[in-house]
Formats: structure tokens, sequence, C-alpha cells
């Protein structure tokens, strides 16, 4: 097998891995060839932003410079920078170009040194480790818009459900000292949908009325993924508010994909691939299934359905591959989550696995900033919608409709707009 350069140009050498074809084999039970998953940390030393195939169109901020006349952002709890290359633009993914837009991403905070590596090696080198906890607003830049997706392991449906009583419970409220003392224009905030079902949706009503309470109208976006040509089961609850005196908050994206992707459509080409001619294609978890009962998060996806919602707990057995007999890959799982494949993650499988699950899709966040961007020069041409204060009891029970899979026998009835 002739020598294997990765999406930076390097080579097999650089990362140590053996790449030898028999070396990647072991036979299992049913004597069928396995490929062996490999754990070590693959070594890069450069990432999305400093592609060749992506410097031609990339946005101004992926090397360090602000695009003119650009609406400054402020991240919170950014994590690998999901939601923040949204934002920008300037990629492409499954053949798409998403082209830069009008944002310039000032700062972006997280307390997880790891994450912010990746992002400052992907993104931009202004990713910054710190406690939200501790940190003071007035030490923050000034941003016209703030963006964060507050932690939401406490609201989530496989976690512990703890809400307010858990560790992370109440970090939303770091976005709520930053509005008080910056005043943003426009708030974007992200969670689970579980939060709006948790005890009755009492959590997000509590949630909602904090951030209103320093002077916006918020309301409530619940997307699904599969509506903007993402090929995961995903759905997430967008808390998008502006300030009082702007009126009523934009209205949600309207869906791009009335036909959705499904899995094959998104990874099938990676088959193939067993090394790092696709970055991150040769880390991935050996992991038997269940013999019996469904067991926890035991699923296997399927040809001609949308993938299973990929999950940062990267030892669930609910990530197997539609036809191969393994568990998907790092690189697989971010293709699942539209991140494009210049887009590297330096760490093992496990930290990997975690970054990718916690990350909002890159191409859902780039739909929520061009609807956010819409709605800004809307603002600036002087155009105002007059507020009426939502009813949050409708809002929480709009949003908390259950995430569902796409099946092929049923496609057209799983589209719906937006609410």
């Amino acid at each position: 097998m002739a020598a294997r350069q990765n999406l930076n140009g390097r080579s097999p050498a650089d990362s140590g891995v053996d790449v030898h074809f028999n070396n990647y084999l072991m036979r299992p039970k049913t004597g069928l060839p396995k490929r062996r998953a490999i754990r070590s940390k693959p070594a890069y030393d450069s990432g999305l932003r400093d592609h060749v195939d992506v410097t031609k169109h990339a946005h101004p901020n992926m090397q360090g410079r602000c695009a003119p006349g650009g609406i400054d952002v402020m991240s919170m709890f950014s994590g690998c920078g999901g939601l923040d290359l949204g934002f920008l633009g300037g990629f492409s993914y499954l053949g798409d170009h998403y082209k830069a837009l009008p944002f310039n991403i000032l700062q972006a905070i997280d307390s997880d040194e790891r994450c912010i590596e990746t992002y400052n090696l992907n993104i931009a080198p202004h990713g910054v480790v710190g406690d939200l906890t501790q940190l003071e607003a007035c030490t923050m830049p000034k941003g016209r818009i703030l963006i964060g997706g507050f932690p939401c392991q406490d609201f989530s449906s496989s976690g512990p459900k703890t809400g307010f009583a858990g560790t992370r419970g109440q970090l939303y409220l770091a976005l709520v000292n930053y509005m008080r003392v910056h005043k943003p224009d426009v708030v974007v905030g992200e969670n689970v949908p579980h939060l709006a079902s948790l005890h009755g949706g009492a959590y997000l009503k509590a949630i909602l009325e904090d951030l209103s309470a320093v002077g916006y109208n918020f309301t409530v976006w619940n997307l699904f993924a599969p509506d903007y040509g993402i090929a995961q089961s995903r759905r997430r609850l967008f808390l998008v508010g502006v300030r009082e005196e702007l009126g009523a908050p934009p209205q949600p994206p309207t869906p791009t994909h009335r036909q959705h992707r499904y899995i094959e459509d998104a990874i099938s080409d990676l088959v193939s691939v067993i090394d790092e001619s696709v970055t991150n294609q040769s880390q991935y978890f050996v992991a038997t299934k269940a013999t019996s009962g469904g067991g926890q998060g035991d699923h296997t996806n399927r040809r001609g359905e949308v993938a299973y919602c990929i999950r940062a707990n990267a030892k669930a057995r609910i990530q197997f591959h539609y036809e191969l007999e393994r568990r998907l890959t790092v690189r697989e799982c971010a293709r699942l989550q539209s991140f494009p494949d210049q887009f590297v993650f330096p760490f093992s499988a496990m930290s990997n696995m975690t970054q990718i699950g916690n990350a909002v899709p890159p191409v859902l966040g780039y739909r929520v900033a061009q609807r956010i961007a819409e709605f800004l020069e809307g603002i600036d041409r002087g155009e105002y919608v007059e507020h009426s204060k939502i009813d949050v009891s409708r809002a929480i029970a709009a949003a908390s409709v259950r995430p569902r899979k796409a099946k092929s026998s049923s496609q057209a009835n799983l589209f719906q707009d937006a609410v």
C-alpha cells in the first residue's frame, strides 16, 4: 500500500501510524476481516483555516483579519467552534459552498483547553480558555451579537436531568451578565430540545424570563437538522432575542431540504478509506453490539435513513456503521455533523468524539447566522416589526416536539417547517 498523505500534506511518518494494510485487519469470530481502530493521536500542525483548498474563499477572520464593515460577534461556550464556523461561513460541505457571511468574531471563550486548541487550529487564533463563572463581562470585547451554546448536559434527555441543581445548570447566566453590561443587539443561545419538556418546561421558562429581564424580546426556534441538509436526526433549540427597542425577533430560517439526505449520502465515499488520506478517518472505537436485548443505545444506522444523533458520550453504543462491522469513525461523525473534511480534530478518538458530539453543526449554525444577518440588515434600513409579548407556554409547547428519524417510507411526512 502506498504511503498516504492527509489533507494537510503530511506523511504517515508524521503521525507515527503504521499504514500497511495487514496491520489494519483482525479476524473476529465471524471470520470476516475487521479493521483495527487507530486510537493514537493524529499529528496535525494546521487545519481548516490554513488549507490550500479553503484559503481562496475563506472568511478573513480565519487569517486573523476582520471583514470590512463586518458585524462584531462575541462567542461564549464556543467548544470546538461549530456555531462560530457557521457564523463565519467560507467553507464547503458535500459539494455545497457556504459563502463568507458579514460577521467578525472578536473572541471565543470555553473552559475546555482541548476545544480551544481545536478551535484555534481550524477557525482563528481568537479562542481563549476561560471560566465564564469567574470572568467579568466588562473585561470582554463588546459585540453587536452574542452567541453561546450554554452547556446542555444537565438538561439533556440522556443526561442526569438535574436542571439548575446540576454543576452546569445555571451557566446561561454568563450570557445574562454580558447582556446587562454590553447590550448586544441580538443574542443567540443554543441547547437541547429536552430543555423544553424537563419539568413541564419550567426550566426553559425560567431561562427565558432571566434573559428577557435585562431588556430583550425572546423567542424559541426548534430546528430539525435534516431540514437543512444534515444527514443526522438532530434537533436543537435556539433561544433568539433582540433588544426591546428593536422590535420583534426574526423568524426561524426556512428549511432548505424537503428531501432529506441519508447517512450514505454523507459518508459512503469513506467506506474504502482506511488511513489518513481523509483526516481522522483512521480513528474510531472498537465496540461489540449487545447479544440480547436492546442494550443502552445499542443501535445500528441503516441505509436509506438519516443517521442517529451523534452523541458526545464516545462510548455510547449507538454509532455503528450502516454497512461495515465497526463503529463510525471520527471523520464520519464529523461529516454527519456537517464539519468540512479540512476541519481537523487533533486529539484521541474519545476527546475528538466528545468535541464533535457537543458541537452545533456548522451548516445549521450557518442557516441561523444567515437569518440574523438579514434581520440586522433590515434594522439598519430602518425596518421595525412591532413585538407582541410571546406566549411563553405556547413557545415551550412548540419546542417540546420530540426528535424523529426520517425513514425512506415516510420521508415526505417528516418534513415540516421549523417552529
